[in-house]
């Protein structure tokens, strides 16, 4: 039996449709503000595996609540990883493109010194540390620019604006790879299935959608396989000022997820799946 922390985020609604058989912690079973909630449920469940699929998500946010991102970015994940080292059981846990700078033009591989911009990623950079420091079977999944049917994404914001207008301007300078949460739920439970057989797997990969785009280009995409008419017009990351600053560059290596049989998805696939859950297109 695997158990989920989340239940109603993006990943954690793609991985209750592939994992029926696990056991999903909501907020109301296991708040990641009570790290140690965290740790006794996992304890009290003896799974063969844990899959950490909540955050604290808000990236703007963070900027003025940073004590309580870094409890359940960082302080929760950590008690979960001690956890399942006690057990020696696999911790598979997400994180994000944003423990980076966002310089250059490059993919970020694994091992790239990290340098977040902002409260978000250092909340989500000391979780890392925090896995990692438990020195149990772990996988440590960093992602990108994540959508699907659920919860609030770019994908249907997009929609929701290109019903109401005919010209939308969207950041152009921005590139980085957006990803699906099916796949990343279906990334995570063959880390936790092939962890149980092969703890040396352990380690941070890097898992984001194919090709990298901008997200004006996302949106371009958004809008033709829907089929609105709605023109997107380019504008630098400087015209749209935000409390966090967004990391430039996001692309991200992911050669090293060849390691568990995995490759990069392909986003526009992954979209007109998301599209058909919403019935945007048939």
């Amino acid at each position: 039996m695997m158990l989920v922390f989340g239940s109603t985020g993006q990943v954690a609604r793609e991985l209750a449709r592939i994992l029926p058989d696990a056991v999903f912690l909501g907020r109301d079973r296991a708040d990641l503000s009570d790290p140690a909630a965290c740790a006794a449920a996992i304890a009290a469940h003896k799974p063969a595996a844990v899959i950490n699929a909540a955050a604290w998500t808000a990236v703007d946010a963070a900027e003025t609540e940073e004590a309580a991102a870094m409890v359940v970015n960082a302080e929760a994940p950590a008690a979960m990883a001690r956890a399942c080292a006690d057990l020696g059981i696999p911790f598979v846990h997400i994180s994000t493109d944003y423990v980076f700078d966002g310089g250059g033009d490059a993919p970020f591989a694994p091992d790239h010194p990290t340098a977040p911009l902002g409260a978000y990623g250092r909340t989500k950079l000391a979780g890392e540390q925090g896995v990692r420091a438990a020195g149990g079977i772990h996988a440590i999944l960093r992602t990108s620019w994540v959508f699907s049917a659920h919860g609030n994404n770019f994908v249907k914001t997009m929609l929701r604006l290109g019903a109401e207008r005919d010209r939308l301007t969207v950041v152009g300078d921005q590139i980085g790879g957006p990803t699906p949460a099916a796949g990343i739920a279906r990334a995570c439970a063959a880390m936790a299935e092939q962890l149980i057989q092969n703890p040396k797997l352990s380690g941070i990969r890097h898992y984001s959608g194919a090709p990298d785009v901008s997200w004006a280009d996302f949106a371009r995409e958004i809008f033709a396989q829907s089929g609105m008419a709605c023109e997107v017009a380019d504008i630098p990351t400087s015209d749209y000022p935000t409390p966090a600053a967004r990391p430039l560059n996001s692309r991200m290596d992911c050669a090293s997820l060849a390691d568990f049989g995995l490759a990069r998805p392909d986003w526009r696939a992954g979209l007109t799946d998301v599209l058909k859950d919403l019935g945007a297109i048939s």
